[in-house]
């Protein structure tokens, strides 16, 4: 960029100054309505000569001492003509002298020609001014941004319950000069350059237009290499196209587009600024900014010759598109500091005029209005009756899908006449009882807030139905009778009293604004009936649009798509990732540890650390154990790499991608207790560190792009490997294995487990060009685990005692989560203060959460009630939500309780006190109980930290297993821990996290597992007292057995267990595949119970349920009850062993004709399949089984077999069903108990 653009840049920010801080550097204070004649005061009415608006002055006590309208009602208002365009800064109201008429609140419009108003709106909604509170004290107001008008109205809502409407006012501001350009839609001004092109790295462009046509250029230029930019309204919307030309890249691959702004056609100024330095490019309409970079490389912008603004002049130059010419006024349109319009005023021969270009603004005086209910709006209009055939149009627009547009009684018995939107569809609709109907149907997605027209002309029986003046498109249709004009005319809704109107609305009110109404080719006076003198209507506002875009800004957060209607807006959160009605929730835990919690096993799932906030879920592994939870996030590259051929000229490098960004692997590990990730070098003469002082050949990269001269398993700063610290090194002399040299292969291997410093980014190398030089490395996924946050607590101990942090921002989405537990009757969780605003969370009583906020409508208070206490000392679930939508709050997994939120009012949420946690700023209803896992806006509090520094707070909570213990599960024990809790399974059939998982072993033929219990007493040989006696005291009252078996070879034995006194209970199949179940007492002999209700040896799993209490035996398989027995007396004593699969033991001196025997000793009757053993759990009279069946779940094989190697003669849908297993690692072949 040469001098003159750099110092037309500087320029620019000084006109920018100038205009954008005139009201706070020039004392733009004047009173503005004093100096005024008594003409330029008008109103809607007046009650009395003497109370006319000449006499609202402030502080005048002529006439009767200030305004009063005839009637007191929300339509009256007075208006001040300022005589010409100002800016206006502040206002200031008193009631009527002496009197007891004052206005306690109401609204400003303002417009530039005493037409088509609007409303002044401050935080993005009609702003409503609070009035006074008797009669002479004046009230001052002034504005946060101020306004440029030359009619100011006030619009009266509330008055004193006493009296009337009674008003006297100031405004305050200064004169405002602008230079305005008038654009005709043909014509256009060239800003010619000095030299042939103008090259520019950075630009500003600055105006204000306004403009009641939806599309058109407003400025263009152009270079030979493509280079090009167009500002331009599109559809009410402004786009900005750039390309920075580049010969690298094809042009559209260069080409950036960015739309922003909306229903910029409504005939008000709008402002813009583009800022673009290089590549970078800020573009801000109004108050709305978007920041982009444009594509390609080059940071020059070269434009050929001129600068176009108002329009295109010349179509069919190089890259030029063909579009509409603005048409519309420009005001202070600077371009890098030079001032267009003032130029062309002058006629300074830089500016070339194309076309009447004026410096003034025509102004077309145009009256829109707003139906503004969907129940009582309407507009009737007289018609002129009996005219053969029909003339009618108007243009509408509105957001809302449904609607009755038009609605008249044809005269001669023609019947009624309807026109509406149904779904965005323009329908027409003529429905005479003794005749078909007569419907024409136009136009999709009507309800796009854009201008629409609507042509109906009929003549005789032909009636045509024009949508957006597009005669091409034009519908006609053929009535049976003739078509006559109706006598009047309801717009947007029907009256509520049907007789007089004889009005009917099959479908909702319009919501929405029209204008240009015409009635048999005769244009309606739109202000008249603001007068009363023409028609009639309800609930409209007349001369002004009302129409707001609830989608700018897009309030849906993370990619959420919004529409709306008139009133509202509605949020698609689908493939977001989140839920709620403006997408700002989570479907995510923020943790493994949060998963693990849920219940959950190892697997993959997606994580999201900052909740609700801006970063999205990130996948992951948990590997959901019992010690620790680990988290794992993959590379592209885990496995070992082999290296050759680089040298310091030309260095190996390895980037590495976690397919996730920076910031969400920086927030998983902030909250993770621990990280870590492996780095392994093996090196045959290749230099790792070059230690002791050498500069290092190889090195990482961290965070935030940070090389690392360390490796792993030594320290962050330390130029050492692990071998260095532990001072193990092959050569003593280095700090590293491979810093040796040697020929031979070593390595230098160790974690990384500094969390500054992870994850590592890349891995570069530099010393494997040499003779025989060579390596490999292989940096490890990223390992986490702990949640430091999910178990983070505090304490509190008296209600006087809280935390403090900071002011809690959350201006238009806000949401608290958290675990508590208490004892307390009631008591505040959380409060933070604003001016006027504030939240809060509480329990109000002891089954009663309370949510209360005030963004400045008054206070919402959301209350979930339990139909159990909630002070129980057990952890609960809170979480409370804000948006612009509605209030809600969450208790556990009671129903939420959801509030919605006003269409209209305030919306910030504007605190400015500390946030209080565990107490209010008032130290009353303090809260005593525990506080954990506190979230605001997905921000973690650490609530343990400020509890070590605050008096009457202790840092944690203990007694979690009071809250959690039921989700161990089959017996597991949970056992306390600082933070959290974990599972013992020691005492369980059952292993995992929760002791869910089902122990399980597959065995091939000739395989078994063989339990060998201990003798309940130590008992020698030469003990006086008799074994018989020893043992009697070790009968077994009950058995509780349940396996799952799966096999298809018979005969099998399935589960064996047999007693010091040879007694045996087995569990067999038979070669039928029938289930036998065989009780072998010193008593009853043997028992046989067999149960033949199908093959059990089918490859299918089946589940076996053996209970006996005292005498009473219960079978039970897949789950439905195959047998009771009552034993006459059973006397089962003091188990030896328990074997699974064959039988080794012998049996003394038993029957070889027995069955059993037998099939024991035969190796054609071993399983081969998987037994599952659920639980086994036998009570005696004395604790020989306190340690339970399964205490360490680790056994030996009986053969050497390893796990999952499967027979030959299994086929694979077998395989696969015994893969649904979860088999042992290893089996014991005997193992003591």
């Amino acid at each position: 960029m040469d001098s003159r653009a750099l110092g037309g840049f500087t320029l620019l920010l000084f006109s920018f100054g100038h205009l954008g801080l005139t009201a706070t550097n020039y004392n733009c204070d004047d009173a503005l309505v004093s100096p005024l004649p008594s003409t330029a005061l008008t109103s809607s009415s007046e009650l009395f000569t003497t109370h006319s608006p000449s006499f609202a002055k402030l502080n005048r006590r002529d006439g009767a001492g200030g305004w009063s309208p005839l009637n007191s009602n929300e339509q009256q208002w007075l208006q001040v003509d300022l005589g010409d365009r100002v800016e206006i800064v502040a206002v200031a109201t008193q009631g009527r002298y002496g009197s007891s008429d004052w206005v306690t609140s109401y609204t400003l419009m303002f417009s530039d020609t005493g037409r088509n108003w609007k409303q002044y709106r401050q935080d993005d909604t009609v702003w409503v001014f609070t009035g006074n509170s008797n009669a002479d004290s004046v009230v001052h107001h002034k504005f946060l941004h101020s306004m440029k008008a030359r009619f100011l109205r006030f619009i009266p809502l509330k008055w004193n319950v006493g009296g009337r409407i009674g008003l006297r006012v100031e405004v305050f501001g200064c004169s405002y000069k602008s230079d305005i350009a008038d654009f005709d839609g043909r014509s256009s001004l060239l800003y010619r350059f000095n030299q042939k092109l103008m090259s520019t790295f950075k630009d500003v462009v600055s105006l204000k237009f306004k403009s009641m046509q939806g599309d058109g250029v407003l400025f263009h230029g152009e270079g030979q290499r493509g280079d090009y930019i167009t500002l331009e309204l599109q559809k009410g919307k402004l786009s900005l196209h750039i390309n920075l030309g580049d010969s690298n890249l094809h042009f559209s691959n260069s080409h950036t587009s960015v739309t922003l702004g909306s229903l910029l056609d409504d005939q008000h100024w709008h402002s813009v600024l583009i800022e673009r330095f290089n590549k970078q490019v800020n573009f801000t309409v109004d108050k709305h900014t978007q920041h982009f970079r444009t594509k390609g490389d080059s940071d020059h912008l070269d434009i050929d010759y001129e600068l176009s603004f108002g329009g295109i002049p010349v179509p069919g130059k190089p890259g030029t598109f063909q579009r509409k010419n603005f048409h519309g006024c420009i005001e202070n349109l600077y371009y890098n500091g030079v001032n267009i319009i003032d130029l062309a005023k002058r006629r300074k021969p830089q500016i070339y005029t194309v076309g009447n270009v004026t410096f003034s603004c025509s102004e077309p005086q145009i009256v829109p209005i707003t139906f503004v209910s969907t129940s009582r709006s309407y507009l009737l209009l007289p018609g002129t009756p009996q005219i053969d055939g029909l003339s009618v149009s108007f243009q509408f627009r509105t957001w809302n899908k449904d609607g009755l547009l038009l609605f008249t009684e044809l005269s001669e018995n023609s019947g009624p006449l309807l026109v509406y939107l149904h779904g965005g569809r323009l329908t027409l609709l003529i429905q005479k009882e003794t005749e078909n109907p007569v419907e024409i149907s136009e136009g999709t997605n009507l309800h796009d807030g854009l201008w629409h027209s609507v042509d109906i002309n009929a003549r005789r029986h032909r009636i045509t139905l024009t949508l957006d003046n597009n005669a091409a498109t034009a519908s006609h249709a053929t009535a049976v009778s003739r078509i006559y004009s109706g006598n009047s005319y309801y717009f947007g809704g029907c009256p509520d009293n049907f007789t007089d109107s004889q009005c009917l609305n099959p479908i909702t009110a319009f919501q929405g604004c029209m204008r240009l109404i015409f009635i048999d080719n005769q244009p309606k006076d739109l202000i008249l009936v603001q007068q009363g003198s023409l028609g009639n209507f309800s609930d409209l506002h007349i001369d002004l649009c009302g129409i707001k875009d609830r989608c700018l800004p897009n309030y849906c957060e993370h990619g959420g798509k919004c529409s709306q209607s008139w009133t509202t807006f509605y949020c698609d959160c689908n493939d977001t990732g989140y839920i709620g009605a403006t997408c700002h929730n989570s479907i995510y835990e923020k943790s493994c540890e949060a998963y693990r919690h849920q219940g959950k096993t190892s697997g993959f799932f997606y994580i999201d650390s900052d909740g609700s906030g801006p970063l999205g879920p990130l996948r992951v592994f948990c590997n959901i154990t019992e010690d620790k939870i680990w988290t794992a996030v993959q590379h592209n590259n885990t496995g070992l790499t082999r290296v050759q051929g680089a040298d310091p000229e030309k260095p190996y490098t390895m980037s590495f991608n976690y397919n996730s960004s920076a910031e969400q692997l920086e927030a998983m590990i902030n909250s993770a207790e621990y990280c870590e990730q492996e780095a392994a070098y093996h090196c045959k003469k290749s230099r790792l560190l070059n230690t002791p002082n050498g500069m290092p050949f190889a090195w990482w990269v961290g965070r935030a792009n940070e090389k690392h001269l360390y490796w792993g398993g030594s320290l962050p700063g330390i130029q050492q490997c692990a071998c260095g610290l532990e001072e193990s090194c092959l050569d003593m002399r280095y700090f590293c294995n491979c810093d040796a040299d040697r020929e031979e292969w070593t390595n230098d291997t160790g974690l990384l487990a500094f969390k500054d410093h992870l994850p590592v980014t890349q891995i570069v190398i530099t010393d494997t060009n040499r003779s025989n030089s060579e390596a490999a490395w292989k940096i490890g996924p990223l390992r986490c685990y702990g949640d430091r946050q999910f178990w983070n607590a505090a304490s509190f101990n008296t209600e006087a005692a809280y935390l403090h942090f900071p002011t809690f921002h959350a201006e238009v989405s806000a949401d608290i989560s958290f675990f508590f537990k208490t004892t307390a009757i009631s008591g505040v969780f959380l409060e933070n203060l604003g001016i006027k605003d504030f939240i809060r969370v509480e329990i109000s009583s002891p089954k009663e959460i309370t949510f209360s906020i005030d963004v400045g409508n008054g206070p919402t208070e959301a209350t979930v009630q339990s139909p159990t206490p909630l002070n129980d000392n057990q952890w609960h679930y809170v979480r409370a939500e804000r948006n612009l939508k509605q209030t809600s709050l969450q208790v556990d997994s009671l129903p939420k309780k959801v509030l919605e939120a006003p269409a209209e009012g305030h919306f910030r949420l504007q605190l400015n006190s500390q946030l209080f946690v565990g107490g209010t700023a008032s130290r009353q209803k303090g809260f005593l109980g525990c506080i954990r896992s506190l979230h605001l806006n997905g921000q973690k509090l650490d609530l343990e930290e400020r509890a070590k520094m605050t008096p009457g707070v202790k840092p944690g909570c203990p007694g979690h297993c009071s809250s959690y213990g039921n989700l161990c599960h089959n017996g597991g024990k949970c056992v306390e821990k600082y933070n959290g809790y974990s599972c013992d399974c020691t005492n369980s059939a059952y292993e995992g996290p929760f002791c869910k998982e089902e122990v399980s072993a597959l065995f091939e033929a000739g395989t078994s597992i063989t339990y060998i219990f201990q003798e309940p007493y130590p008992v020698t040989k030469n003990a006086s007292t008799s074994s018989s006696a020893i043992y009697a005291d070790a009968v077994m009252s009950k058995e509780n057995i349940a396996f799952s078996f799966l096999t298809a070879h018979t005969p099998s034995l399935l589960l064996y267990i047999n007693t010091y006194f040879h007694e045996y209970l087995a569990v067999i199949l038979s070669k039928n595949g029938s289930l036998q179940v065989r009780y072998k007492l010193s008593k009853d002999g043997l028992l046989i119970f067999t149960i033949d209700s199908g093959n059990f040896a089918n490859r299918e799993l089946h589940h076996v349920k053996i209970n006996r209490e005292g005498r009473e035996l219960i079978i039970q398989v897949d789950q439905v009850l195959k047998l009771k027995h009552n034993f006459s007396e059973i006397d089962f004593k003091a188990i030896k062993s328990l074997t699974l699969g064959k039988v080794t033991d012998t049996f003394g001196k038993t029957d070889e004709r027995e069955p059993l025997t037998n099939a024991v000793r035969s190796d054609s009757a071993v399983i081969g399949g998987v037994i599952a053993v659920v639980i086994f759990i036998i009570f005696c009279i004395i604790a020989i089984m306190s340690r339970f069946l399964y205490q360490h779940k680790q056994a030996r094989r009986s053969s050497q077999t390893k796990e999952k190697e499967y027979p030959e003669n299994l086929e694979s849908s077998f395989k696969a069903d015994i893969d649904l297993q979860n088999t042992v690692s290893e089996c014991k072949r005997e193992y003591f108990i």
